[in-house]
């Protein structure tokens, strides 16, 4: 079977390279028994792939078993995937076939295979090893035939560094690796999929069919789309209940795109298992990078004034003067010396002897405050634009005033 009939087959719309190279590593991995590892962005259509890999498969005629291992709770879930013996555990009144002994002959596709505990890491890893399984509470080994295909959308390796999955179980789930493209990778088939989702939509509520201008079109093709085909198909739906009229222009169009997340700070790796926000960290961030090129700016004057004939100006012992787009008066208060030692030698080639020595008050509140109030004067007050100005949220902001009194 082709690509172009694969997509027809499984529903999958798009043109797009990237698309076609992971739906053709699906077709040809399918004959195998080879365990499969689908990684891509929430959103992006993970799950049709599991789907081409079984049908496509020696195995279509046997169950296909798809599993959300971040839906199960940690306390069950041995006994969902490999099941129980009755009594085995408070609750168990009788014994219970788990999803490997059901699947038997055919597929399992584990989704959001990175949530599951280091416990059950280690019985999936001898399931893809040895083809046997315990069931919970039994000391009797039952053999499985078994075709294990998982998906993540979390970067495995990051996940690894911090202990929260077996690196071994990576390598042997990660036999094939099958990448699905975000959205914003593919942005050719950001409008096929628009139409489709809106002719279906149409014809589900009985209404008009949505229509974009071309500038509209161009809006909804440049916008990232964080949340991927799910988002996309979303938007489509309030855009054709909502709006009444079924020509929409950029400037509608608009008004249903919330703001874009992207920042000009780095992308820091979050917790798979914590859901704090990211905006206070990035704070941090920012005050860092700036503390940095202030000191780095500092050192370039300091070099400058050292190669200078007159040095003994510029420096007795301490520094006096220190131009004003360097450093202003609160940030003068942190610097506390910049040493000089030994003497400056005659030959101008010559620099001093032992050098400088440089020490800076690192107090992140006390720069935090700072660009605080920059972000403030510039914008003459107006905390929206302060916010984003700084990169974190309102209600951090107004927060951050409170807690350190500022005024105005």
């Amino acid at each position: 079977m082709d690509i172009i009939a694969v997509k027809q087959r499984f529903g999958i719309i798009g043109n797009s390279s990237v698309l076609d190279r992971a739906i053709d590593i699906a077709r040809q991995v399918a004959p195998t028994d080879l365990s499969v590892l689908i990684t891509g962005e929430s959103g992006v259509g993970k799950e049709n792939f599991p789907q081409i890999i079984h049908q496509l498969s020696a195995r279509k005629h046997g169950p296909y078993i798809a599993v959300n291992c971040g839906a199960i709770p940690e306390g069950t879930i041995d006994s969902e995937l490999f099941g129980h013996e009755k009594g085995s555990f408070t609750g168990a009144h009788e014994a219970r076939k788990g999803y490997f002994e059901v699947a038997n002959g055919g597929t399992i596709f584990l989704d959001e295979v990175a949530e599951l505990p280091l416990s059950t890491q280690v019985r999936l890893l001898r399931v893809l090893e040895s083809g046997e399984f315990f069931k919970v509470g039994s000391s009797k080994s039952q053999k499985t035939d078994v075709r294990v295909v998982a998906a993540t959308n979390v970067e495995v390796q990051l996940v690894i560094d911090h202990g929260k999955f077996r690196q071994d179980l990576f390598y042997r789930l990660n036999s094939v690796p099958i990448s699905v493209p975000a959205l914003r990778e593919r942005k050719e088939d950001i409008f096929l999929l628009f139409r489709k989702f809106a002719s279906d939509f149409a014809e589900k509520y009985r209404m008009p069919l949505i229509e974009l201008d071309e500038e509209a079109k161009q809006i909804l093709t440049n916008y990232r789309w964080p949340g991927n085909i799910r988002q996309l198909k979303n938007f489509t739906e309030q855009l054709s209940i909502i709006e009444r009229n079924r020509n929409v222009s950029a400037a509608t169009l608009q008004h249903y795109l919330p703001e874009s997340t992207r920042r000009d700070l780095p992308v820091l790796f979050k917790d798979v298992h914590k859901g704090s926000e990211m905006s206070e960290r990035d704070l941090l961030y920012k005050v860092l990078f700036d503390m940095r090129r202030d000191i780095t700016d500092l050192k370039k004057l300091v070099g400058e004034i050292i190669g200078h004939d007159e040095v003994e100006n510029h420096f007795n012992k301490k520094v006096t003067h220190i131009p004003e787009h360097f450093v202003n008066e609160s940030h003068r208060q942190d610097i506390n010396r910049v040493v000089v030692h030994d003497r400056v030698q005659d030959n101008d080639d010559e620099l001093f002897e032992h050098g400088e020595i440089m020490e800076e008050s690192l107090s992140i509140q006390e720069r935090e405050l700072e660009l605080i109030r920059r972000a403030l004067d510039k914008h003459e007050g107006r905390r929206r634009n302060a916010a984003k100005e700084l990169g974190i949220s309102e209600r951090t902001l107004y927060r951050k005033i409170r807690e350190y009194g500022i005024k105005g």
